[in-house]
């Protein structure tokens, strides 16, 4: 599948803002399975400077400065992106109990990298009462891949998708006690259900195509990855309840959110702000 992503976020603020410095995550990434055609990324007022690096888990950044007064900013982020399907199923996956030793004592570089995602990070805790949920799912001897394909269907059938209903310090604890969210929401769930196992996942945040199958595609989405040593990392999407093929483009991925947001910065004045996004997903055939 083609895609073109237009990503729009605008800030509009009271008073007039001095200088503004912003972090942007919102180039999709190079993978086996995705191929960044085109990017570009506009950003009005133009910025006194534009520079590109990686951040530590490998994510595209673009860091920018406005210095020039103004109350409103917008930034413009554009792409073309090929995403192939998954290449066939998965047969087969260890025991989720064998990959939680391995990841106890990570023997080659590969298990090293991942057991760095067992650990608490400021969104997302391995709380007890995450652990009591997975509990019933994650049985003796299960394989992984089935256990967390029954994890994702179960925060699926059991939590409502309800926009604007949380924000992203809503505890998670508060969303498993009310049973609603969205998709962030449900990605820090299942991470931390996951992480409460001493099992490593990590957060993704990218986009879905639009269509009457999926929920999520009017703002980025996310996504969580599971940790499978003779598989790699597995992606599912418990929003959609799919392992994400060619209808989804990932962006970045980190411990949580808070590792990926889309835009944040530091502005100097404005007394405030009020943020609107926009995001659409064009398959190049509809074009």
């Amino acid at each position: 599948m083609l895609y073109r992503i237009t990503h729009t976020t605008r800030y509009t603020y009271p008073a007039p803002v001095g200088q503004c410095f912003n972090e942007a995550r919102l180039t999709p990434r190079a993978l086996p399975t995705q191929t960044r055609r085109e990017h570009s990324l506009q950003v009005t007022p133009r910025p006194a400077f534009l520079r590109n690096r990686l951040d530590y888990f490998g994510n595209d950044v673009v860091t920018f400065g406005v210095y020039e007064k103004h109350d409103k900013f917008a930034a413009v982020a554009t792409s073309v992106v090929e995403v192939q399907p998954a290449a066939s199923e998965i047969a087969t996956s260890p025991s989720w109990d064998q990959v939680r030793e391995l990841l106890a004592q990570p023997m080659d570089e590969i298990a090293i990298a991942a057991s760095e995602f067992i650990f608490d990070s400021p969104f997302v805790f391995s709380l007890p009462e995450l652990r009591e949920y997975a509990r019933p799912t994650f049985t003796p001897g299960r394989p992984l891949l089935d256990a967390a394909k029954e994890l994702m269907a179960r925060i699926h059938d059991e939590f409502k998708y309800t926009p604007k209903s949380t924000s992203i310090d809503t505890p998670l604890l508060e969303v498993l006690r009310n049973r609603q969210g969205v998709c962030q929401d449900f990605a820090h769930l299942m991470i931390g259900a996951l992480r409460s196992l001493r099992l490593s996942a990590r957060y993704v945040s990218g986009y879905i195509r639009s269509g009457p199958r999926f929920q999520g595609a009017a703002a980025s989405h996310a996504w969580v990855s599971v940790f499978d040593p003779q598989n790699g990392w597995l992606s599912f999407d418990p929003t959609n309840n799919l392992m994400p093929s060619d209808a989804h483009i990932t962006l970045a991925w980190g411990r949580d959110y808070g590792d990926v947001p889309p835009v944040k910065g530091l502005t100097l004045g404005g007394s405030g702000q009020s943020v609107e996004v926009e995001v659409r997903v064009q398959p190049l055939d509809q074009a």
